[in-house]
């Protein structure tokens, strides 16, 4: 390629080359292209090594900025072309043989006069607008950020409930998860039959119902601890379901019941004689001990086994419970102690039931949080008949003759927690 006879009788203007463009939006004719030897003699001049390429405007940039700056060179390989020609240039300048103008010959050493055109130019090797590539990775950045802060709305962690524990030794942290997957595999040897009263020919529901809520007032006048009433209503039920008893002698059960689970949990176990002081005398001592004797061989001396209790403790530290809701999670708990028909659910489902059914009772809305249904295993909506039967039961307490479970809790001791709304939204929603 030559540069016409024209173009070569004008002395070359580096700038009028540069952009492409005038400032009126239009291409100039003849003004696309820049000799690379005019290109080397002004930056030979500059002091700059190796330049090759002018990276040429765009012509979607603005005009007055076609106005104000020059776009810098961007470097590329030398070809070996390049280099020869810019080391013969830098030999001429040298030696003190300058040239008027490289654009006035037809051969500059190499046969042609080389031009750099960006119409010819590969797509690949066209450079992408700085503004562009920052604009797209702010974009990526934001959606990035918008994506992890839904996740952290959306996703509800669990929380560790033991790490406060992890200096306590008596809380025995690197076994609790062990513990509790034990209980519940084992959970199952404590339940009984729902229906095992059909067996019995001379009590039925009511009367365990009468004896259950008495002995509940007699465990508050001992002050005994919540592990005892809770062993002594398992111990009642497990016998009940393979002795049959005559009415006269269902006291008797309870009272032994007691006694037994005094002596597995409690550090000062009431006398004998207290026993038969709060029957009214009803029964001898020699009563008592025979009947002790056949309970626990009935049971083959088994009284360790998870009660409601043990999971009433883990699934209140798992809700952060204080002591408001502890006390009304225990007092619907107990009053599920006296009803029958609530021997259908496992310990630790009645258990989870009292805490979730505490919750709505309190803030007034379903609540049962990841980490609550994170170390009980049960869902929302596995606990929902069993907890609206604790509302129920909550709606009732305090009228009738089963009223002892109530006056316990309407007690100072006891912050009135009897008084407490019922969830009564949980009984609309499950009609």
């Amino acid at each position: 390629m030559v540069i016409s006879d024209e173009n070569r009788s004008k002395p070359v203007n580096p700038t009028s080359f540069q952009g492409g463009m005038n400032c009126g939006g239009n291409r100039k004719v003849g003004q696309n292209r820049r000799a690379l030897s005019v290109i080397n003699q002004d930056l030979v001049a500059e002091g700059r090594p190796y330049p090759c390429v002018v990276n040429k405007r765009t012509l979607a940039e603005k005009q007055d900025v076609c106005e104000k700056k020059q776009a810098d060179p961007v470097h590329r390989p030398i070809t070996r072309r390049f280099a020869a020609q810019i080391a013969s240039t830098q030999q001429n300048r040298a030696e003190g043989t300058k040239r008027s103008n490289l654009g006035n010959s037809n051969s500059n050493g190499f046969g042609e006069v080389i031009f750099v055109d960006d119409e010819h130019k590969p797509t690949d090797d066209q450079p992408v607008p700085m503004s562009l590539e920052q604009t797209v990775s702010v974009h990526n950045e934001l959606d990035q950020m918008e994506e992890v802060e839904m996740e952290d709305i959306i996703d509800e962690t669990v929380l560790d409930i033991d790490i406060c524990d992890a200096n306590n030794p008596l809380a025995v942290v690197d076994y609790i998860e062990d513990l509790y997957a034990y209980y519940r595999k084992m959970e199952g040897s404590s339940c009984v039959s729902p229906n095992y009263m059909t067996q019995q020919f001379d009590i039925n529901e009511r009367m365990r119902a009468i004896l259950i809520d008495w002995l509940i007032e007699v465990h508050d006048k001992f002050d005994l601890m919540h592990e005892t009433l809770f062993l002594t209503v398992n111990l009642i039920d497990r016998f009940l379901a393979k002795q049959t008893v005559v009415r006269k002698k269902l006291q008797l059960v309870g009272l032994v019941a007691m006694l037994l689970a005094c002596k597995y949990e409690e550090v000062s176990v009431p006398v004998v004689g207290d026993l038969i002081l709060i029957s009214d005398k009803a029964y001898t001592r020699k009563e008592v001990l025979e009947m002790e004797k056949l309970m626990v061989n009935t049971l083959q001396f088994n009284m360790s086994v998870p009660t409601a209790y043990v999971f009433m403790k883990r699934f209140l530290k798992a809700a952060q419970a204080d002591r408001k809701l502890e006390l009304l999670a225990f007092f619907l708990v107990e009053l599920s102690l006296v009803e029958y028909e609530m021997l259908k659910f496992p310990p630790s489902l009645l258990a989870a039931a009292a805490v979730y059914t505490a919750q709505c009772s309190i803030y007034g809305v379903k609540q049962w949080s990841k980490t609550c249904e994170w170390h009980s295993n049960y869902s929302e909506d596995e606990l929902l008949e069993c907890s609206t039967s604790m509302v129920d039961f909550h709606e009732k307490a305090g009228k009738g003759k089963l009223t002892g479970v109530h006056r316990k809790y309407c007690s100072s001791k006891f912050n009135y927690t009897a008084k407490c709304e019922p969830a009564r939204f949980l009984l609309e929603e499950s009609l």
